[in-house]
Formats: structure tokens, C-alpha cells, sequence
């Protein structure tokens, strides 16, 4: 909140107007920080808080091209050494001009300090009720803590300063100019990409053909399981869809460009390969979706397909940019990986890992029980629906962890809470029972004869 005041004020004294993707990207950015206040699992928090910085970073620096969508966000780290040096020589001109002015304004505030300091000390004392309001409110100054809150402060500080800098006087990233790369001739350009595309015409045949024809089809075709077959593989299409992007990418950059022949010779060949792309697209999270019923979903599992997911939007909207126009494309996939993420945090990926593998345990009776007590408090109201000492074995962790975590407002997200209420309503259920069997999930496929 410092930061965003700091911001806007500077840009404001610095005459710089309101523009609709500026609003777009502070509201995004903003959007992303519910993600800590309703989760506790640290990984999509993570995610979510150097996403957002991305986005205040484009908020800030503006422009709509390839090089502020790669850069912007740097330009702010930049900012945290000069944004220093900025305000300090800020504050020292105009305390210098209203020298009479900011000390009357610094008394009165170290008056109230003071009153609040005294006052509240001696209605604690009085009482107990109001004692446990100032301490719920109050953070904890304690000795042990006072060298990392000091660190926390000075890097709130350091940000606020650099938030105020960037606006007032933002890099303008677009003025870098990448020029086009050397046309080349239709049949060089697109020989390679018709290979490449009848490469993958081939592969999706035989995906389409095996993988979605049955077990018995699978198992004729390949020898192998069908969990072995959906675990075989998902890896090397993930990469091969992240490439096809590159090929993408330099396919344009060299793309011929002698009129309207040429640009329906592009539009083809590389639309045919989108198409395919997304192909496969579809049959690695087919592979996903079969891997996880054999054998379980996890939270890389979860983050892989989900990346599969927005490498495909990625594709369309590539896709959409060759129709309609490339000028938006940048801020579109800036933004699509924005709302993955948001939407990534804010699903509680622990809370699906969770409710999944219950879901099949209840089907199949099989779980990786030491997995799920790893989990985060998100994944208890899942758990919770486990029975006996399945239950006792999934939650005990969880309840520990809580236990010794700080539990005051500003420590605390809304799934913490939730967790601590089921469980102070039924407990952990842990009385001596061994928890530490180890798991032979990958012995197990249910689709074996």
C-alpha cells in the first residue's frame, strides 16, 4: 500500500496520465496478491508474488512491445538503488525550503507515539480482553526477530522508493528497436516447416489412432501397460510444444515478405503448424490425465499440466494475432500467463491434489498417504473426508506444522484458519498409530488384466 501511494503521487507530480493498460496491469497485479490471503501453500504464493511484481512493473513503465514485455520488470530492480538516492535528495530539498514547517509536523507525531505507548500499556495492564486485542494487532519485537523485520523493513522502504522512482520516470523499453531479420526465399523458408509439419501429421496419426483407442489398442500396439504407456512420454511432448514456439518465433522473424503471396504462404504453413501443435498439446494432457488416474496427482503433475494448458492459449493466440493483427499479441500472452497464474493460486492446487487422490482412494483404495501429510493447510478440508487412520496419517504433519506457526491476522491466510477449525473441531485422531509405511504406489496399475 506505501508503494502504490508512492506511486501514484509521483506519477501524478510528474504529469503522467491514466491509460487503460496501465489500470489493467495495477488491477492484475493487485488481483494476484489475494493469492497469499487465501492460500497457504508457499509454491503458488511464490508464483503469484513475482507475477505481480511483473505486472506492477509493466503498470509503471508502460508500453506495449516486446521489449517492455521482456524487460519492464527488471527496470524496477534497477530502480531500487537510484530510487534511494532519488528520494533522499527529495526529502533533503524540501527540508531544506520548510524547515520551519516539518518539525512541528515530527513533535506532533512523537507526541501521539508516546500517548498511544503509555496509555495502551496501562489499559493492557487493566484488562485481560484488551491486552489480547493489542497483542493479536501488535507484531511480535522480540529480540530473535528484530534483525529480519528490520531487513523486511528497509526492503519495504527500499520498493516504495523504487515504485515512486520508476513512475516519475519510467524506461521507455519500446525505444529499442529490433529490426526484422533477412527475408528468405519462399522455397528455403518453407521447405524445413513442411517437413516439420508432415513430421507431426504422422505423429499425431499414430496419437490419435493408439492413445485414444483403448486399453487393448495400447497394449497391441506397444507392449506396454497403460499406465506405462501414459507415464512414457508427457515430458518429451512438453518440450517439443515449447520448441515448436521458438520455431514459431524465428519461422516470422525470416518469413518472406514480397506481398500478398508470400503472406498466404506464411499464413499457411505456419497455421497448419499451430494446428498440429495443439495436437499434441492434447494428447500430452491426455498422457497427464492418464498418468495421474494410475497413479495419482502431485504437485508437479498439476504444475506441468497447467503449463501445457497456457502453452496452448499461447498457440491461439499466435494463432489470432496472424489473422487479426500482431500489435496486441505481446500484452495478450503478458497477460494470459498473468491470469494462469492467478487462477493457478487461487484453485488451491494443494486443496485439488488432496480431493483428487481421496476421490481415488475411495474408487481404488489406494494412496500415498506420506505424500498428502506434506501437503499444505489447504489440502485439510479434503483430507479431513478420509477415514480412521488414514485420516490420523494425512493430517498429524499438518496439525503440527499449525501449531507452531504464528496464528495473529497479518500471519495467517483464510485456509490456515479453516484448517485450525476442522481440526480443533475433530483433531488429528493421531493416538500412537505408525504412519510411516513406506508407499508402493508405482507397483500398482489399475488397468492391468
Amino acid at each position: 500500500m506505501p508503494a502504490t501511494v508512492a506511486g501514484a503521487l509521483a506519477a501524478r507530480a510528474a504529469g503522467r496520465r491514466l491509460r487503460p493498460w496501465t489500470v489493467v496491469w495495477a488491477v492484475g497485479g493487485a488481483a494476484l496478491l489475494a493469492v497469499p490471503v487465501m492460500s497457504d501453500a508457499g509454491w503458488p504464493t511464490f508464483l503469484a508474488v513475482v507475477a505481480s511484481l511483473g505486472l506492477t512493473g509493466y503498470a509503471l513503465h508502460g508500453g506495449r512491445g516486446w521489449p517492455s514485455m521482456l524487460f519492464a520488470p527488471l527496470g524496477l530492480f534497477d530502480s531500487m538503488v537510484t530510487g534511494v538516492v532519488w528520494a533522499g535528495r527529495g526529502v533533503r530539498e524540501r527540508a531544506d525550503a520548510s524547515q520551519g514547517r516539518w518539525w512541528p509536523v515530527l513533535r506532533t507525531i512523537l507526541i501521539a507515539v508516546g500517548l498511544l505507548v503509555v496509555f495502551g500499556a496501562l489499559f493492557a495492564g487493566a484488562d485481560a480482553a484488551f491486552s489480547d486485542l493489542l497483542g493479536s494487532l501488535i507484531p511480535d519485537v522480540s529480540l530473535a526477530q528484530s534483525p529480519w523485520r528490520a531487513l523486511c523493513f528497509l526492503l519495504g522502504l527500499f520498493g516504495a522508493a523504487a515504485v515512486a522512482r520508476t513512475a516519475a520516470a519510467p524506461l521507455r523499453w519500446d525505444r529499442l528497436s529490433f529490426g526484422a531479420g533477412k527475408a528468405r526465399g519462399r522455397m528455403e523458408w518453407a521447405l524445413p516447416l513442411v517437413v516439420l509439419n508432415l513430421l507431426f501429421a504422422a505423429f499425431n496419426t499414430i496419437q490419435l489412432t493408439v492413445l485414444f483407442g483403448g486399453y487393448d489398442k495400447v497394449l497391441r500396439e506397444t507392449g506396454l501397460s497403460y499406465a506405462e504407456y501414459a507415464r512414457q512420454g508427457f515430458w518429451q511432448l512438453l518440450m517439443a510444444t515449447l520448441l515448436t514456439l521458438g520455431v514459431i518465433g524465428l519461422a516470422l522473424r525470416w518469413a518472406p515478405r514480397g506481398g500478398a503471396r508470400d503472406q498466404r504462404l506464411v499464413r499457411a504453413v505456419l497455421g497448419t503448424l499451430c494446428v498440429l501443435t495443439l495436437v499434441v498439446v492434447a494428447s500430452a494432457l491426455r498422457r497427464m490425465d492418464l498418468y495421474v488416474d494410475a497413479y495419482g496427482l502431485t504437485r508437479l503433475r498439476i504444475s506441468v499440466a497447467t503449463m501445457e494448458i497456457w502453452l496452448g492459449v499461447a498457440i491461439l493466440l499466435i494463432m489470432a494475432a496472424e489473422i487479426w493483427g500482431a500489435r496486441l499479441l505481446p500484452r495478450a500472452l503478458a497477460a494470459s500467463a498473468a491470469g494462469f497464474v492467478l487462477a493457478f493460486g487461487l484453485i488451491q492446487p494443494d486443496a485439488v491434489i488432496a480431493q483428487q487422490n481421496v476421490d481415488r482412494y475411495v474408487r481404488l483404495h489406494k494412496i500415498d498417504v506420506d505424500y498428502l501429510s506434506g501437503l499444505s493447510a489447504d489440502a485439510v478440508p479434503a483430507l479431513d473426508r478420509l477415514p480412521g487412520d488414514l485420516r490420523s496419517c494425512a493430517l498429524w504433519h499438518i496439525e503440527e506444522r499449525l501449531s507452531e506457526d504464528d496464528d495473529t491476522w497479518y500471519s495467517t491466510s483464510l485456509a490456515e484458519t479453516r484448517a485450525r477449525d476442522i481440526l480443533a473441531a475433530h483433531g488429528s485422531g493421531r493416538s500412537g498409530v505408525p504412519c510411516d509405511e513406506p508407499s508402493r504406489e508405482d507397483e500398482y496399475d489399475p488397468y492391468a488384466p
